[in-house]
Order: structure tokens, then C-alpha cells, then sequence
């Protein structure tokens, strides 16, 4: 499956976005022979289950210019990389705590000519700074992943959506949002036909703030 998977769902894209999703094929099939990023299955289903998985948070939420939005636990940069291609005046950070992961994100990020991206090899704890949203692909259960990130998520909103985590996750959610009251839940195969999204959710968590 190639790109055009991805100019079906968002068919408004520029010529050089267009551009930078067909390179990334390359670059990846390039850079996970040397260091293994993509598991091997998934690297010839890149464009269905990483960049357009990636792009659901793109149906859900529109990043507006200059915001700033931090991808945890990046990997091989799924899903900051694909979202900084659609949003190329949205500002994005990349943190990953293992350094060969991050190494390939900066080669993608090169390759493709990204300059709204910043890219760092730590813990997410040991950031400073904060963010108007927080994404990642489901790298721990919500309650852990919200412990990670406390504290990143800058108070003021200037999007509809107040601030907060933008999670991409599978399966059965209901026990590890029980807590989360304000959470919601999106529905990937409301955007997405295929089948590999039958599972597939969004889950938006709304930053809280004591007055």
C-alpha cells in the first residue's frame, strides 16, 4: 500500500507535502535496514498503519500555526513526523529515551527538509518546557502516560479543544480510562475505511487545572 492511501483521506495537500509523504517510504525502508525502527512486518504497511494512523489525530484536531505540540515516545517518529508534514507552521517536539530511535527520526527529519521539528534523546520527565498538546501511539496505560506528562501542558488553550493528550490506542479502553471521566473516545474507522482500523481510537484527555 502506498501513499495515495494517504492523498485519499486528506486530497487538499500541497505539492511539496505530497513530496515529503512519498519520500518517506524510502527513507524508511533506507534507514530500518541499518537500525530497526519499523518491525519488519510493518515497514511494506508503512503508509496504512504509521503515517495515515498517525494523520487520525489530524482528524480529530487542527494544530493552529506556531503552536507548540510534544510527541512522546516517538520511536521512529510516529506520529510527530506525519503530523509536522500536515502541519508545517505547527511546532513539534520529538523526545524518545532511546538514542538509535531518535538518530533515525533525525535523519528522516533531514531527509524530508522538516524545520518545525526539534527532536531530543531523554525521558520526558527531564523536558522543560510545556505544550498546547501532547501526542503519542500508545506507549503506556493512560494513568501512566498522564503521570509521565504531568505537568507539560501549558494552562492557556488557544484551540477549541482545550489542551491536553491526543493518544492513539486500541482495543478495549473502558478500565484504564475509568478514572479519566472527562476523557473521549474517537472512533478511527469513522474516518478511515480500511480494516486495520476497526480497533483504532483517538482518545482526547483535557488537561485539568486546580483554580
Amino acid at each position: 500500500m502506498n501513499a495515495e492511501i494517504v492523498f485519499k483521506y486528506f486530497p487538499l495537500l500541497t505539492t511539496q507535502q505530497k513530496n515529503q509523504f512519498l519520500q518517506l517510504e524510502e527513507l524508511y525502508q533506507d534507514w530500518n535496514q541499518k537500525i530497526n525502527v519499523v518491525s519488519r512486518k510493518d515497514i511494506d504497511e508503512l503508509y496504512l498503519r504509521h503515517v495515515l494512523h498517525s494523520l487520525g489525530i489530524a482528524k480529530i484536531q487542527t494544530f493552529n500555526p506556531k503552536a507548540d505540540i510534544l510527541d512522546v515516545g516517538t520511536g521512529g517518529g510516529f506520529p510527530g513526523i506525519p503530523l509536522a508534514i500536515f502541519f508545517p507552521n505547527t511546532n513539534f517536539t520529538l523526545v524518545d529515551a532511546i538514542g538509535k530511535k531518535i538518530k533515525v527520526v533525525n535523519e528522516v527529519v533531514d531527509g524530508l527538509g522538516l524545520e518545525n521539528v526539534k527532536t531530543y534523546h531523554a525521558r520526558v520527565e527531564d523536558l522543560r518546557n510545556q505544550f498546547d498538546f501532547i501526542v503519542s501511539r500508545a506507549v503506556a496505560a493512560m494513568p501512566t502516560f498522564a503521570h509521565w506528562t504531568k505537568g507539560k501542558i501549558k494552562k492557556e488553550s488557544h484551540h477549541e479543544k482545550k489542551n491536553g493528550i491526543l493518544y492513539l490506542k486500541g482495543g478495549d479502553l473502558s478500565q484504564e480510562l475509568a478514572d479519566y471521566g472527562n476523557a473521549q473516545v474517537f472512533d478511527l474507522t469513522d474516518y478511515f475505511e480500511e480494516p486495520f482500523f476497526d480497533t483504532k481510537k483517538v482518545v482526547y484527555l483535557p488537561q485539568k487545572y486546580k483554580g
